[in-house]
């Protein structure tokens, strides 16, 4: 996947299209070959996922007893 692409992408639509690999991957019919090249797609939207995820969670905004808002920390 290149990276301007996987930039590109939201994070729903590579949701959906993980789950679009695990069909096909749990299709009995996919070839050995397919099957690799689907897996090594689906690492590449993990990892997307996983980093807009931690992304999202830095901008979480955590609101104060004051009323003020102040970056999420854990």
């Amino acid at each position: 996947m290149e990276n301007k692409e996987a930039e590109e992408k939201s994070l729903e639509q590579a949701f959906h299209e993980l789950e679009e690999i695990t069909a096909r991957l749990e299709d009995r019919g996919t070839s050995l070959e397919d099957s690799f090249a689907l897996y090594q797609k689906g690492v590449a939207l993990v990892r997307l996922c996983t980093e807009k995820l931690d992304t999202v969670e830095k901008k979480i905004l955590q609101l104060n007893e004051d009323g003020t808002t102040s970056e999420f920390s854990r």
